[in-house]
């Protein structure tokens, strides 16, 4: 049987990052569900279907095979995890601005994210799995065996979101970022599908304070203590 961890939370929490790294801990499969929605991007603008046309594209995700799994040694070329859209390794071609605007299209569609998450929870009967998002613990994984809502101050999450972007080059301003942060909160916590909440018996872990290694470790402590 498998063992599923379900972290939710809002931007900047770190639950991408934690998430890595606790299923790199625990052997499990770290599930990007971010991935799967550039992914169905990508197939749409290959099979010429219109994104603000929500039916094609569901219809679209139903017909094909969208797979997640741990990059193999021949893989391992700086890639978190490997993305294979009817078996084609799409794992690079998903990395682009062009593939994140077409999720952010797609994810704002219940019929989408309906066909996405029978993916996701196929997948997370297979293996063991640590799966991040803004929905896990009550929509897609609903009976994990351990669900987190990772969270951090408001000032906090925009500073990390601001050494992220610095990082990489992008020129922009903390008071920038940190506008889009709670512009981003708005959106995730407003939106009519599936807003961000805390799920009732969800653990608000808070990590404010805490650098991600101390993260990391309760959680992989509190998942062993549950028979992971």
């Amino acid at each position: 049987m498998s063992f599923q961890i379900a972290i939710d939370g809002p931007v900047a929490a770190g639950k991408g990052t934690v998430a890595k790294l606790v299923a790199h801990r625990l052997g499990f499969l770290y599930v990007d569900t971010g991935a799967m929605y550039r992914a169905t991007g990508l197939l749409a603008r290959e099979h010429g279907v219109d994104l603000n046309n929500e039916p094609a594209v569901a219809e679209l995700v139903a017909q094909h095979s969208m797979m997640l799994r741990t990059p193999k040694d021949d893989e391992k070329d700086g890639r978190q995890i490997t993305v294979l859209l009817d078996d084609k390794d799409v794992s690079w071609a998903i990395r682009t601005d062009e593939s994140s605007a077409g999720a952010s299209i797609v994810a704002q569609y219940a019929l989408v994210r309906k066909e996405l998450v029978k993916k996701q929870q196929e997948i997370a009967t297979q293996t063991s799995v640590v799966m991040e998002g803004r929905d896990i613990t009550f929509r897609v994984l609903p009976d994990a065996q351990l669900k987190i809502y990772l969270d951090a101050s408001l000032e906090t999450r925009a500073k990390r979101r601001y050494q992220e972007l610095l990082a990489r080059g992008t020129d922009t301003t903390f008071d920038q970022v940190y506008k889009d942060t709670v512009e981003r909160d708005k959106r995730d916590m407003e939106r009519s599908v599936d807003p961000l909440h805390i799920e009732k018996t969800a653990w608000v872990l808070d990590s404010t304070n805490l650098e991600i290694e101390e993260v990391v470790e309760l959680i992989v402590d509190h998942a062993k203590s549950l028979g992971a």
